[in-house]
């Protein structure tokens, strides 16, 4: 028998399908070695997407235009979400392809 626990999570399930969509990932450190983040980064079309993961309730991700110069802290964006990974990961998977609206 299996229980709950040993199953995957949904957010496990949605950084799975990031990943199959391109999704390249990052684990920054911190200055004592400890994980800072999880970072995910994508670019295609004319936008590029990132999804900066801190914690399960805190999660921020962001479509930009391909030429924004700092895709971690961007001055422009035309999508931007932050809150708990399963919502957040469920808008940006949602996310057309050929979205190249800019902000």
């Amino acid at each position: 028998m299996t229980s709950s626990t040993d199953l995957p999570s949904r957010t496990t399930f949605q950084l799975r399908e990031l990943i199959a969509r391109g999704f390249q990932f990052l684990h920054p450190r911190d200055a004592r070695g400890e994980l800072a983040a999880v970072v995910g980064v994508r670019a295609h079309d004319a936008v590029i997407d990132v999804v900066r993961l801190h914690t399960e309730d805190d999660v921020v991700a962001m479509r930009m235009p391909a030429d924004e110069v700092n895709v971690l802290s961007p001055s422009r964006f035309s999508w931007r979400r932050r809150g708990p990974a399963t919502h957040v990961l469920e808008e940006l998977l949602d996310l057309p392809d050929d979205d190249d609206r800019t902000a």
